[in-house]
């Protein structure tokens, strides 16, 4: 067996692998023979069939099978061996003759390998990058504790409607002939609910205006929607493909009006969002409400700060240069399904990924980074919690987390993303220590503006 790697362009290289007959025939010789005692062929006993039989049968098949083990073996063991940092998998080069596996003894096999373009990712105190700290103003506070009165309010009974509060009606829909009468065979609907707030047609919505328990509204569902036939098929109880049948007045007779009241601030409240006894006052509430939506903000600021460094390091390791007809040949082979104009769109923003993981990797490296299953789990729990606080629930147990975390990681699409995740997060804290922070305070309309720039 011979191996040689040819690579004077540094980002590529070619793999070339000789296998003579002495490789790779003990190997052939030896499944044939494992063949021979399973083989089941009608006149022969089992493990009596001739040899030559064997060979005719599944001689080529076998010598095939052992090759390609054999290529993938020594290939990827010559690149370990040899420290190559490979990208992406080895492609057959394009100038590799035919083999014919069933008559040649020599086996020649050439591979293009795209090699990692050499750079150096370093950061230390003299590297200066922004820290942005979100500011938790009153407003945010306010907004957040209304967000918890939404949250734990309810519905009262109204007499009259008042479209300030969003009101919801319900009633009963009666459906009228040309000269206003019910429609004999008409469609009827009761307990119809419906938000006038969210009609789209003024001249419709002002039917609604100051309306009161028991009134008889006169008003036509398709103008008050007239691009939506999924709300009118809804409220009419009947099929979309059915709406254009229904283009006239309906009467709509109000049997209840519903307002939505925010819960009160009180140790109700209080204890509905951190549990009971937690805080008893609402100066202790509008704290921990405060030293909660800064532990929320972390994830964000830190999101912030590494994508900074990110541009950062982009910009002191300048751009690497790659093989790129070899790696949009990869590109291509793995995504076969969706052609090359896909890979011709696609492959700069593909490389710009590709830099920033080698760059990531290099970081990882150079500060010691290294996770484990307790780590990942660590993170599954912060999204959960995350999620959770979405909903308004702080005070989730830790069983909960615990429990919502493992579902998380039994589901194989969301491993890889809790891991990079899992690293991000210690990456941040240790990069945290080591450059310069430049710390500032901003707005979160500010901070989010920043988010959104490109």
């Amino acid at each position: 067996m011979n191996i040689q790697f040819e690579n004077p362009e540094k980002v590529s290289g070619v793999l070339t692998i000789t296998l003579e007959k002495e490789d790779y025939q003990p190997e052939v010789e030896k499944t044939m023979k494992d063949y021979r005692k399973r083989a089941n062929v009608p006149g022969f006993r089992i493990g009596q069939v001739p040899m030559g039989m064997i060979k005719r049968q599944y001689g080529a098949a076998v010598k095939l099978d052992v090759v390609n083990k054999m290529l993938n073996d020594k290939l990827f063991e010559y690149v370990r061996e040899n420290n190559i940092k490979m990208l992406g998998q080895p492609l057959a080069n394009e100038k590799q003759t035919p083999v014919d596996i069933e008559k040649e003894d020599t086996l020649t096999f050439m591979f293009d390998i795209a090699i990692t373009p050499e750079f150096k990712a370093e950061l230390n105190g003299k590297d200066k990058i922004d820290y942005y700290t979100i500011e938790v103003d009153d407003k945010i506070i306010d907004q957040q504790i209304d967000m918890y009165r939404s949250r734990a309010g309810h519905y009262e009974k109204a007499q009259k409607y008042d479209e300030t509060k969003n009101d919801m009606l319900h009633g009963d829909l009666r459906e009228l002939d040309a000269e206003g009468n019910t429609k004999e065979g008409g469609i009827a609907v009761e307990n119809v609910m419906l938000m006038p707030e969210y009609i789209k047609v003024d001249d419709q919505k002002k039917l609604f205006d100051g309306c009161k328990l028991g009134d008889i509204i006169t008003f036509n569902p398709r103008k008050a929607y007239p691009d939506n036939d999924t709300e009118v098929s809804s409220m009419l109880k009947i099929e979309k493909e059915q709406v254009a049948e229904h283009t006239g007045d309906f009467t709509y007779q109000i049997t209840e009006v519903s307002r939505f009241e925010k819960a009160e601030v009180n140790q109700e409240l209080f204890d509905s969002v951190f549990g009971k006894d937690a805080v008893t006052d609402e100066k202790s509430f509008r704290e921990k409400v405060a030293a909660e939506l800064r532990s929320q903000f972390v994830p964000e600021q830190d999101f912030k700060f590494l994508r900074d460094v990110r541009a950062h390091m982009e910009k002191k390791v300048g751009k690497l240069q790659y093989a790129d007809s070899l790696m949009k040949r990869i590109m291509l082979q793995n995504n076969q399904e969706k052609g090359e104009k896909y890979v011709e769109d696609n492959y700069e923003g593909s490389i710009n990924e590709l830099t920033w993981r080698l760059i990531r990797d290099e970081l990882v490296a150079a500060n010691g980074i290294k996770i484990d299953d307790a780590d990942v789990k660590n993170v599954a729990r912060e999204a959960a919690r995350v999620q959770f606080a979405q909903y308004g629930m702080s005070n989730v147990p830790d069983e909960y987390l615990d429990n919502y975390a493992d579902s998380m990681m039994k589901k194989g699409e969301n491993v890889d993303n809790l891991v990079d995740r899992a690293i991000d997060t210690k990456l941040t804290e240790a990069l945290k220590k080591v450059v310069k922070l430049n710390e500032k305070s901003v707005t979160l309309d500010e901070f989010n503006k920043m988010m959104q720039a490109k």
